[in-house]
């Protein structure tokens, strides 16, 4: 049988010409819903420096708008920092690795606990290195959260190797508590599973073993919340999770076990200024011109449209 023909034919470039974002929201409506949307149950924009095992059986039920979670390694980087290039005097002490032998079972505790303290709406992205990959995987399968993407963080370069392929990319697994209402904000007309974004590195700053570009996590941010919203982390590090949200007017709340960063961690809070990066989704947008450059079909397009006014 002959494949249906589209009615109307598909030109790559006019459709990301006319597409808006599903949600969007000018600087000040956006200051607005965070002032409005205060949490008052569960003290919002805190960090508490306890163990997110313990931590989260205080949380209320359905109570969180997005789960951004970086969790430890489950690698002795003592025994590779030369390998890694970092140098343990600019890590603050008390930073706490988990043994591989016993990653799966930590893992699986700390994902079961997800679904409780998600609302209906809520999405979790879940970061992983390869050499645990498998254990996260099995714990969000065991767990009653359903995963929508596997995606794919391609970074600038990685360790260098003789005799292997060089890791130059990190897992970014996207996960909901109900697949048939999570939030979801198309912000861009074509979003792929792989993210392009450059790993920053801050030479001769104190800083946990490892820090996430702010680009990455406020892309999860931007997809998978609204103004106001609450983000939460269970594995807060130096922070970065709680000074996007700020950065992006959304609240934030999290547990990090080392209490040595807490200096660390109020430092880039307290030189996060409120909305800082936030910018209206629709600005963010290539231009006409962009998309003509790109596109041929779009600068016919124009080119039509001038000739008939």
């Amino acid at each position: 049988m002959a494949a249906k023909k589209r009615k109307n034919p598909y030109i790559p470039g006019i459709a990301a010409m006319n597409f808006e974002p599903d949600y969007d929201w000018s600087k000040e409506e956006s200051e607005t819903l965070f002032e409005d949307k205060k949490q008052s149950e569960f003290s919002s924009d805190t960090i508490y420096y306890e163990d997110c095992l313990s931590g989260m059986i205080s949380l209320p039920n359905d109570y969180i708008d997005l789960i951004i979670a970086d969790p430890p390694f489950g690698i002795d980087f003592s025994s590779v920092k030369s390998l890694y290039n970092r140098n343990s005097e600019f890590v603050p002490n008390g930073y706490e690795e988990v043994s591989s032998t016993n990653y799966l079972e930590f893992t699986i505790k700390w994902i079961q606990e997800l679904p409780r303290i998600m609302k209906n709406t809520a999405s979790a992205y879940i970061f992983s290195g390869w050499s645990h990959l498998k254990e996260i995987l099995e714990a969000i399968h065991q767990s009653e959260l359903t995963l929508i993407n596997h995606i794919i963080w391609k970074y600038q370069f990685g360790v260098f190797t003789k005799r292997k392929f060089v890791t130059s990319h990190y897992h970014v697994l996207f996960c909901v508590k109900n697949s048939n209402f999570y939030f979801f904000n198309k912000i861009e007309h074509y979003p792929e599973d792989v993210w392009i974004i450059p790993r920053k590195y801050y030479p001769g700053q104190p800083k946990n073993n490892t820090k996430l570009p702010e680009e990455l996590v406020s892309r999860c941010i931007h997809f998978s919340s609204k103004p106001g919203d609450l983000v939460f982390d269970p594995f807060m590090g130096n922070g970065t999770t709680a000074v996007c949200a700020k950065a992006n007017y959304r609240h934030y709340l999290g547990f990090e076990i080392n209490p040595n960063l807490k200096e660390i961690i109020e430092k880039n809070l307290n030189e996060t200024e409120l909305g800082r990066d936030y910018v209206p989704y629709k600005k963010l947008l290539p231009s006409i011109e962009d998309l003509a450059e790109k596109y041929p079909a779009v600068s016919k397009h124009l080119r039509k449209k001038t000739k008939n006014i």
